[in-house]
């Protein structure tokens, strides 16, 4: 019998359709991806001050 179960991962720079198709490819039946939190990344460097 098969187990359903929910993970949670973080990821940085990839795009819904790269998670998918990796999992798909190391043989995991994804059933759904959602989105929940996305989050910019910061500048890398100093920034400059205004005057």
């Amino acid at each position: 019998m098969a187990t359903n179960s929910n993970f949670m991962l973080k990821v940085t720079d990839a795009k819904l359709p790269d998670i998918q198709k990796a999992l798909q490819q190391a043989g995991i039946t994804v059933r759904s991806i959602i989105e929940v939190f996305k989050e910019e990344g910061k500048a890398e460097g100093k920034t400059e001050e205004a005057k």
